[in-house]
């Protein structure tokens, strides 16, 4: 059987328990306040960074998130820092559209996004703050791409990873990355593992109180980076 790539590992696990690993590795990578705008299907990914502000009295030179759209490589995620900002659209209907020419995975934005119906017709997964009718144009202008940026209080590199699924958004520092999936892996088979023991009728109680718990000191204290 041939090996399976990170991105491959990575959507074989899903938010939770990389926010775990995230735990024991006393790493930063949960964006809170970031949900499923159109279908809830789980993307992982590398990132593409989109930097978003209020507009200039002159005209952009080109439309935000277009230039991250265009470099981007199949399987990207593109990741938009409009600083939380929903009172217009970040990501809308025509960039949906190129961005599943470029067979991208997905796109978050720490921000609203619109047009939503076109996007889940195209089965494009969006994650963000909020949806919104109101455009961008007049109220933001793209300020800068391909360089690090914050979403929802996350610092994320270009070329770190996303994990993105109906509970929630996470970022993986791409030099951490290995180390986090191997925790990753090894938590969802001891969560497998206690699953096991509660179908067999081991009491939730007896199997979650200690047996998790213990599980994740355990991961914690050989994994903790200090």
């Amino acid at each position: 059987m041939d090996r399976l790539t990170l991105q491959e590992r990575l959507l074989q696990l899903d938010t939770c328990v990389l926010s775990d690993a995230l735990d024991v590795l006393s790493l930063d990578g949960v964006a809170p306040g970031l949900t499923a705008l159109t279908c809830p299907t789980r993307v992982a990914g590398r990132v593409q960074t989109v930097h978003v502000g209020a507009a200039g009295s002159a005209p952009p030179s080109r439309h935000l998130a277009t230039a991250a759209v265009a470099n981007s490589q199949p399987g990207d995620i593109i990741a938009i820092d409009a600083g939380g900002f929903t009172g217009a659209a970040s990501w809308g209907g025509l960039l949906c559209a190129a961005a599943v020419m470029r067979r991208l995975a997905g796109v978050i934005v720490d921000g609203a996004a619109r047009d939503i119906d076109e996007a889940r017709d195209l089965a494009l997964p969006v994650y963000g703050s909020a949806a919104v009718c109101r455009t961008a144009r007049g109220r933001l202008q793209e300020l800068d791409w391909n360089q690090p940026v914050h979403i929802a209080g996350v610092l994320v590199r270009p070329g770190d990873l996303a994990v993105a699924d109906a509970s929630g958004v996470v970022f993986i520092p791409s030099q951490h990355a290995e180390e986090i999936a191997s925790t990753a892996e090894a938590l969802a088979g001891r969560e497998r593992a206690i699953l096991d023991e509660i179908q067999s009728g081991v009491p939730a109680e007896s199997a979650m109180s200690v047996t998790y718990e213990a599980m994740l000191a355990a991961q914690k204290q050989g994994g903790h980076r200090g």
